[in-house]
């Protein structure tokens, strides 16, 4: 069987949630199948890590699609071209994208609905694209993996599509995460931190992460409990960064937070080496952070929406992402009672126990081989 593959967003250093979710799935589907062929697409020059064996057909078709209008194109077009020309029997997308005048039986991957609760978090092109397309893309699949209960909710409540129709292939904890030893968590502090205990946060940076709350909620603890902990805030930068730049330049203590764009590696220990990881985004389909801090050993404070309180179960404090004193009370928690950071962290490690790749893995090919046409 030829099983074509959407592999435009696998870019080397570049493996955030979408980009991680495709490829520790596919990675695994062509190692436990080499009896299929993998036909990998791609809009731009790839890297040859990403070809994982000899059953892999790499191929750069068409225009990197990074726009609307190239979204279109490389879909529509490129895409439908080569799933014609290669004979694929099925079509699996993990970034919730399809071509519409394919009729390839396809499965895709839904990460979330942001788009339809948070409008003002995308800038116009973008929002115009998503409401005209993304319901005809759920429609159009065969069959759906969501990533998360909530999401797979969402779906059916937006859409009007059967809960026959979709399944549940959650995200897990990628490789590289766990505890580090003091001696290492002293000379990340050192070098991230000023030498100081850290609260910390992971991911991009982008409204819906919440990011200006954060700071505001991390100044408001600073300037009504007596603590030494500073704030360390790594991700990319996103659309309307700004927001964010300006929440720290008013910040009084400004010089307590610190912000890197671009540590690679080095945040996994800077995750390990953290006091508590403070994700308390707005709205997820999943979110991966949650997962790896309690990998790393870490306690979680996140909050009480979307797929958040899913992923967290009884491991974490969930708080409400909008009450400044909500989160302050978590911080405090935290720092002032190591009774509950221990236990945290045991929860946290059972916890990974429930997400595994190698079941994903296995959902996504038995949903590829149920709709195929051979």
């Amino acid at each position: 069987m030829r099983i074509a593959v959407n592999a435009r967003v696998l870019q080397k250093g570049r493996m955030e949630g979408v980009a991680r979710y495709i490829y520790e799935v596919t990675r695994r589907m062509v190692a436990n199948h080499p009896e299929h062929e993998f036909i990998f697409l791609f809009d731009r020059p790839f890297d040859p890590e990403f070809v994982f064996a000899d059953n892999v057909t790499a191929l750069e078709i068409g225009v990197p699609a990074r726009l609307p209008i190239l979204f279109k194109l490389w879909f529509e077009y490129s895409v439908h071209r080569a799933l014609k020309k290669y004979k694929a029997d099925v079509f699996f997308s993990g970034d919730a994208y399809l071509s519409l005048r394919s009729n390839i039986p396809s499965v895709m991957v839904s990460h979330d609905l942001a788009y339809i609760h948070y409008p003002d978090h995308l800038p116009g092109h973008h929002l115009r694209y998503y409401k005209k397309f993304f319901p005809l893309f759920h429609k159009r699949a065969n069959h759906i993996i969501a990533v998360s209960e909530a999401t797979k909710a969402d779906i059916i409540e937006q859409f009007g599509i059967s809960a026959s129709k979709i399944s549940i292939g959650h995200n897990a904890s990628p490789k590289g995460f766990a505890p580090v030893v003091k001696s290492t968590k002293i000379e990340i502090r050192n070098q991230y931190s000023e030498g100081y205990p850290y609260f910390f946060y992971l991911g991009s940076l982008h409204p819906r992460k919440n990011i200006v709350k954060l700071i505001e909620a991390f100044s408001s603890y600073k300037a009504t409990h007596n603590t030494e902990h500073h704030l360390v805030i790594v991700g990319r930068p996103a659309w309307n960064f700004h927001q964010i730049q300006k929440a720290y330049n008013f910040s009084p203590f400004k010089h307590e937070i610190h912000m890197y764009h671009d540590v690679k590696d080095e945040a996994k220990e800077m995750l390990a080496s953290a006091i508590a990881l403070i994700y308390i985004s707005t709205f997820e389909g999943f979110g991966i952070p949650i997962l790896e801090a309690f990998s790393s050993g870490v306690p979680v404070i996140t909050s009480n929406t979307s797929s958040m309180p899913e992923v967290a179960g009884d491991a974490a404090i969930v708080i409400d992402p909008n009450d400044t004193n909500e989160i302050v009370g978590a911080m405090h928690s935290i720092v002032s009672d190591e009774s509950r950071r221990e236990q945290l962290i045991s929860k946290g490690f059972k916890r990974t126990n429930d997400f595994d790749w190698d079941r994903t893995a296995e959902i996504v090919y038995n949903c590829l081989m149920k709709v195929a046409k051979v």
